[in-house]
């Protein structure tokens, strides 16, 4: 369970890593638009669901207020069996949801600034909270930021639409950069893909790789030669668009 405070500005790109996470942990991801009593405007509150839904394909979107109620028996009735995790940045109102979900208040809570809606960590420690359904919560420590580790399997269920156009890419290993008959640049250019999407799964993709070389000196090597290949390519293409050049 993701934790997102709407008291401040929606980072799309946040929720996007956190639920590739937590794809790859094998988990199923529900995302938690906390503090939605803040957004006073139905519209606005629907479009902010959307836009997180868009950014997480097959995953839940509940916006919830521990404030007023709003969602938290919706989302008590998901998590009625088994063992859930509450993950988030610190001042995303974890604690406060924990409470609500437990029915007590069995977690501290903590104002948060009003400059970024942040706050210091309440939770320090993971805690497991018995739920009245019969589940587990764990509570957990507030997340300033994540890193992705071998998590490849998890950003590609992040983004599966992104997965679903690759698999008619002209090249089986196309990159979606400057190759021909990339049907991942194609839906970019047709509107299907917010081009937001795929730069957020490049960037992704670069650091799961990135650290996975900083421990595999093969892999290291192998990314030399495919970064070259790929400059090659990419000065191929630059040259066939300007044409043959022609001598006085």
């Amino acid at each position: 369970m993701i934790a997102v405070s709407l008291a401040a500005e929606l980072d799309l790109g946040r929720v996007e890593r956190f639920v590739a996470l937590a794809w790859e942990s094998g988990a199923q991801p529900v995302v938690v638009l906390t503090k939605a009593d803040l957004v006073d405007d139905p519209v606005a509150l629907a479009h902010l669901v959307a836009d997180t839904g868009t950014s997480a394909p097959g995953v839940r979107v509940l916006p919830v207020s521990a404030t007023t109620g709003q969602g938290v028996e919706v989302l008590a009735a998901l998590l009625a069996a088994g063992t859930s995790v509450l993950l988030g940045q610190s001042g995303a109102g974890k604690s406060t949801l924990a409470n609500a979900l437990v029915g007590e208040d069995v977690q501290d809570v903590r104002t948060i600034r009003d400059s970024d809606g942040k706050g210091r960590h309440t939770t320090t420690t993971r805690n497991l909270l018995p739920l009245p359904s019969g589940g587990a919560l764990i509570d957990t420590p507030g997340l300033r930021g994540v890193g992705l580790w071998d998590a490849e399997g998890g950003v590609s269920q992040a983004f599966a639409e992104i997965e679903a156009y690759a698999a008619d890419c002209r090249f089986h290993d196309c990159a979606h950069e400057t190759e021909p008959g990339c049907a991942v640049l194609a839906a970019v250019e047709e509107g299907s893909l917010p081009p937001r999407r795929l730069d957020s799964y490049r960037k992704l993709l670069r650091e799961n790789a990135y650290l996975a070389a900083r421990t595999d000196a093969r892999l290291r090597s192998e990314m030399r030669r495919e970064w070259k290949q790929r400059q090659a390519l990419g000065r191929h293409m630059v040259e066939r668009k300007r044409g043959p050049q022609h001598k006085p």
